[in-house]
């Protein structure tokens, strides 16, 4: 157990910490059915942060803990690891000690915890139920077989859970930034949102940190796409869809010009096949949703690009979206295949592609 005194002064201001927080997180409320910090006060001082996004669940448990900090500026902040603490390390971080008289339980790895532990902790908020003066306690739980336990037990004993969305959705990441963005008094392009969720979407805490330093460093409102690009250009990702959109765009002589300065610089052929495909099968869900074959529904692509793809459809037909497709697998194995020439293919492919399948 670690056990931080917080002292009530300009050094550790927990309003100015709160704002950084909060700047830092872009407020998670907005990507969360979050417990109010008084709800949970007034009934219960314990607060369980379950499942989610792992970043997402570190923030929200660390929002929490913030709040509660500036709400109590006397506390004492104690981090207490599960993995290997007991009952009794947990009854000794939420008694008074020398410097203060409660404390600011943060209980991290909940779903690793012993079974004694757990007890203590719901024997804990059943004894201080409705004690405006006992020490908070908020604990970090992952959705493990284990942790899904723990989250049983603290739902049939009353206490609250916040349950941490997973963000593993395209429409839920690119709700995400947008949210981000908003709760910061800013506002992104489209475009660039999708460009971030391309390219960062896999890594929310990346995604986070980006959004942060574009917003510090840039005052456009919106934000567009271009100055994302700035600080994407050196992503693998970034490059094959700079590559894809030319392409697409019917600009063979320079997709092909980029696709050798990205070979050159070191990507991977296969990114570049990646981000193709990913066009290619957008252009054909376009072209599906339009003939009525499917649904926009079962297509499950954003709104953006999807019009992207409507307004490329022009001089495609279905012969031609097939053979762009089956160049495609075709380039795939190439890049997998040992005696493949997997940059023959790829320049092969974008000629086809920027010919609109025409052979």
């Amino acid at each position: 157990m670690v056990r931080t005194y917080v002292r009530n002064d300009g050094v550790a201001d927990m309003a100015q910490m709160r704002r950084r927080m909060q700047a830092r997180t872009g407020v998670a409320r907005l990507v969360q059915t979050y417990v109010d910090i008084e709800d949970m006060t007034a009934a219960t001082p314990c607060l369980l942060i379950y499942g989610g996004d792992e970043y997402l669940n570190e923030q929200n448990a660390r929002d929490a803990v913030y709040r509660l900090l500036e709400e109590h500026r006397d506390a004492e902040l104690a981090r207490v690891d599960a993995r290997s603490a007991d009952a009794y390390s947990f009854d000794e971080a939420v008694s008074p000690s020398l410097l203060s008289q409660r404390s600011v339980v943060w209980v991290e790895h909940a779903e690793d915890a012993d079974p004694r532990l757990l007890d203590a902790i719901v024997a804990y908020a059943n004894e201080t139920n409705r004690d405006p003066e006992a020490s908070a306690v908020v604990m970090q739980c992952a959705a493990t077989p284990k942790g899904r336990s723990v989250e049983a037990l603290m739902r049939r004993n009353n206490i609250p859970v916040d349950t941490v969305p997973k963000l593993d959705k395209a429409k839920d990441k690119l709700n995400y930034v947008y949210q981000q963005f908003q709760s910061r008094g800013r506002r992104i392009d489209p475009q660039a949102a999708q460009q971030l969720v391309n390219v960062l979407g896999d890594h929310v805490g990346e995604l986070a940190a980006m959004i942060r330093q574009l917003c510090f460093d840039f005052d456009d409102d919106p934000m567009r796409v271009n100055r994302v690009n700035q600080y994407l250009t050196g992503n693998p990702k970034v490059t094959g869809f700079n590559v894809a959109d030319l392409a697409m765009g019917g600009k063979t002589a320079r997709a092909v010009i980029a696709l050798r300065s990205a070979l050159a610089q070191g990507t991977e052929p296969i990114a570049l096949i990646g981000a193709l495909a990913l066009q290619m099968r957008n252009l054909a869900k376009a072209a599906a949703i339009r003939q009525g074959d499917i649904s926009k529904t079962k297509a499950a692509v954003n709104e953006w690009a999807l019009r992207t793809a409507n307004g490329r459809l022009g001089g495609w037909t279905s012969q031609g979206i097939s053979a762009c497709m089956q160049r495609l697998a075709w380039a795939d194995e190439q890049c997998k295949s040992r005696g493949g020439d997997p940059i023959y293919a790829l320049e092969n492919t974008i000629e086809l592609i920027g010919a609109k399948g025409i052979q």
